[in-house]
């Protein structure tokens, strides 16, 4: 990534709800009635039960979670913690007692006991039940140097009929700054199922990389008494996690949306989507009513309807609407659920995306950059996505590493690459010796180029690092390379910006010559795919002009043209959609930067363009909810798996792009209309756009630090309207971001287009190639 994204913190949240440090309500998810708890304690044993649930607790620290037959769900008997100076340590036995908490609830206490290596820490759990439900805690205390991000408990689930999952829990917020609405993590719930009971973990915050079938991940948060704590709560449960999480936790009205078809996607114009609101009431028995908004592109409203039911006590209302398919693109559909006072929404997106069988095969220049690490609802349904939408090579395949195996990417004829990561500090034994080892990573996978590590460019625009960088990474693999007789071939470190001095001092000291191809990621801020900035004194701080797309490339050709070629390599770009802020694209924006990106990489002549990235999350913590992480929002998807425009603008890319050969630039009279002239097997496509309102984005409005109030997706951000009068084939086609298609009306051979800052594709023009420039016939 780019030191764009350390970016300040988001604007202020307006949220009505509390996270998981609330109390949670009792009783309430599976019986509605409130339950005694009962309690009995005999040889060493202690067991809490209430009404669909018991806890076990035993000498050694073990404690079992029991359903209402008394058949054992889970077990578990340690605590981990973790010191920065002493490392990991595990409890070595635990003793329990009958107790009570602060309130005079019956509750187990259990002592941990951990070896003296450990030192001065001390863990007590206090286990506590109500009705279908139990609340897990520790308090820990011990000195400074204990990592509270490391504790986890022990959990083994016994006897499942399906294989755990994690999911996470957002809910959606209006900004008090202005703006579009988001989502904020609500909870992460590790679930388990047998037959039709299902049973989950809910925690504030818990590391999906850090859970396994032994270890949940546990985090503390600091204890306004001293030290720190620790805690979980388990439901038994018959309905959705949401719907649980909404209930367990008391909060009045919880909404989740979800479609009949994965990721929301459905291949006919007109074809009927069903979109199912499961609202959860974590209150009294009550009314409400349900309002569907339905929008397209072009903020038209398709579909506005209210219905009305009524919701129990600790109860679930479901409701299922129709909605027709749109023609084409997406559609942006909001439900808001109110009950009185009290209201809660949520929104996703519905798109169309026929099929479409692409013939660039390995001459296609669309990939993605990182591996499909967020294989939601399974791997075969994200490549069957990844292969709908154009993609055709992934960055990073290696047996043993993330996401898939390279064979499952040879199944399907894709091509795939890998980056790996070196040391500049290692000496030159050791980086001799990872050079041997990750060519051989390489090669075993099958991988038509290595990619010597990742941005080793800082500082940036310094050009200090290239040496270090060839004498420790790329000149050892080169060298090992050449012993081997490996066929891979060899990329330099995907530079961070195209970072003109670092290239400048790698060609001096050689390393032009160790390289088939030149990667680098052209990170962008608020500007437009197309913006050159003035000279070469680019700044490279976080809103620095440095951050650009077309003034770097057109920079790197011209040291390609002094040097010599290479193939070109954008092995991440990128368009973030980080809520309100002014530096990254609006959804809007990002669907017409993408496209352009895309088709200026093309008429560049550039290799292959790597996506950063698929979906909108952070490997490690999936779709948990971060509106204040700039790395969260890169995806071409959202967090519940439904398309950004983004992902509709790079399929038309794809498609528009897949045979084309790039023609040349087209002018005309206007100087700020521009336009790429491609041959394609449909004849000339022509991408156009105006410029007439600026290369700089998000400039309305009002800013403060951060913070851009953004316009919903469906808002024209283009004030002016440029009309461009040309000669017309038999019929002329625009094609606009997402893929929406319009015949446009001519007369007497004549078609008047209107442009602005949106790139669109038209066909049915004629390009007219002459000696000094190329145009429009008929251009007037």
């Amino acid at each position: 990534m780019t030191p764009s994204d350390a970016q300040g913190a988001q604007g202020p949240h307006l949220s009505r709800r509390g996270l998981l440090g609330a109390v949670l309500a009792a009783g309430v998810v599976l019986i509605t009635e409130r339950t005694a708890v009962t309690a009995h304690a005999a040889d060493g044993d202690v067991t809490l039960s209430a009404g669909g649930i018991s806890l076990l607790a035993s000498v050694g620290g073990r404690l079992a979670i029991r359903d209402t037959a008394g058949v054992t769900r889970s077990a578990g008997s340690k605590f981990q913690i973790k010191d920065q100076l002493t490392g990991i340590h595990l409890s070595t036995g635990g003793t329990p007692a009958l107790s009570a908490l602060a309130d005079g609830t019956p509750a187990i206490r259990m002592d941990y006991v951990f070896d003296a290596a450990a030192g001065a820490v001390t863990v007590t759990g206090w286990f506590s039940v109500s009705t279908g439900h139990a609340r897990l805690e520790w308090r820990i205390t011990g000195p400074d140097t204990l990592l509270p991000d490391g504790f986890l408990f022990s959990r083994a689930i016994q006897a499942p009929t399906e294989p755990d999952d994690y999911l996470a829990i957002a809910e959606w917020v209006r900004d008090s700054g202005g703006g579009i609405p988001y989502e904020e993590p609500a909870g992460v719930a590790h679930t388990s199922t047998w037959g039709g009971l299902h049973g989950l973990f809910l925690l504030d915050r818990s590391r999906q990389a850090w859970t396994n079938t032994t270890w949940i991940h546990a985090p503390g948060s600091a204890d306004p008494a001293g030290g720190w704590t620790s805690g979980a709560d388990f439901f038994f449960s018959a309905t959705r996690t949401s719907a649980t999480a909404t209930i367990g936790r008391g909060v009045e009205l919880g909404l989740e949306l979800t479609t009949d078809s994965d990721f929301n996607l459905y291949d006919t114009p007109g074809e009927s989507m069903q979109l199912t609101a499961l609202v959860a009431n974590g209150g009294a028995a009550r009314t409400a009513e349900l309002e569907l908004s339905v929008r397209d592109f072009d903020g038209a409203l398709l579909t506005a309807t209210t219905v009305a039911g009524s919701i129990g006590a600790a109860g679930t209302w479901q409701h299922t609407f129709t909605v027709p398919a749109p023609a084409a693109g997406l559609v942006f559909a909001e439900v808001v659920v109110r009950s009185g006072t009290d209201e809660a929404f949520a929104r996703t997106n519905l798109a169309t995306l026929p099929p479409f069988t692409y013939q660039a095969g390995t001459d296609s220049m669309f990939g993605i950059a990182n591996y499909p690490w967020l294989q939601r609802p399974g791997a075969d349904a994200v490549l069957d996505l990844w292969q709908r939408t154009g993609i055709s090579l992934v960055r990073i395949a290696y047996d043993g590493g993330p996401g898939l195996p390279p064979s499952a990417f040879d199944a399907r004829d894709m091509r795939h690459n890998i980056e790996l990561q070196p040391s500049l500090d290692a000496n030159d034994t050791d980086a001799a010796a990872w050079a041997a080892d990750k060519l051989a990573v390489a090669q075993g996978a099958g991988a038509g180029y290595f990619e010597v590590g990742n941005e080793l460019n800082r500082p940036f625009n310094t050009g200090t690092a290239a040496p270090s960088y060839l004498d420790k990474a790329l000149r050892p693999v080169f060298d090992r390379r050449a012993v081997t007789g490996d066929t891979v071939k060899l990329m330099n470190n995907g530079l961070a910006g195209m970072d003109k001095p670092w290239v400048e001092n790698f060609i001096a000291a050689g390393g032009w010559d160790l390289i088939d191809a030149f990667a680098y990621h052209p990170g962008r801020g608020n500007f437009t795919p197309d913006y050159i900035p003035a000279g070469d004194d680019w700044s490279t701080g976080s809103a620095g002009t440095y951050w650009n797309f077309y003034g770097g490339l057109k920079q790197l050709k011209a040291l390609m043209a002094q040097h010599g070629e290479k193939e070109i390599w954008l092995t991440e770009a990128y368009a973030p959609t980080k809520p309100n802020s002014w530096w990254h694209d609006t959804y809007r924006h990002a669907a017409e930067n993408v496209l352009l990106t895309l088709a200026l990489a093309k008429a560049e002549g550039v290799t292959c363009v790597c996506w950063y990235q698929f979906h909108d999350s952070v490997l490690g913590m999936p779709q948990i909810a971060d509106p204040d992480n700039v790395e969260y929002h890169y995806g071409l998807m959202n967090r519940d798996l439904s398309a950004k425009p983004s992902l509709l603008a790079y399929a038309t890319a794809a498609r528009a792009l897949d045979q084309a050969t790039f023609q040349g630039h087209l002018t005309f009279p206007d100087p700020e209309t521009f336009g790429l002239w491609f041959a394609t097997p449909d004849g000339p496509a022509v991408v156009l756009w105006n410029r007439a309102d600026g290369y700089l984005l998000n400039t309305s409005g009002t800013r403060t630090d951060w913070h851009f109030p953004a316009p919903e997706v469906w808002t024209d951000p283009w004030p002016t309207k440029a009309l461009l009068t040309v000669t017309a084939g038999s019929a002329v086609r625009e094609l606009d971001a997402i893929g929406r298609s319009r015949q446009l009306p001519t007369a007497q051979g004549k078609v008047t287009l209107t442009l602005d800052g949106a790139p669109r594709v038209f066909y049915g023009l004629t390009p007219v190639a002459g000696p000094d420039a190329n145009t429009l016939a008929g251009c007037c």
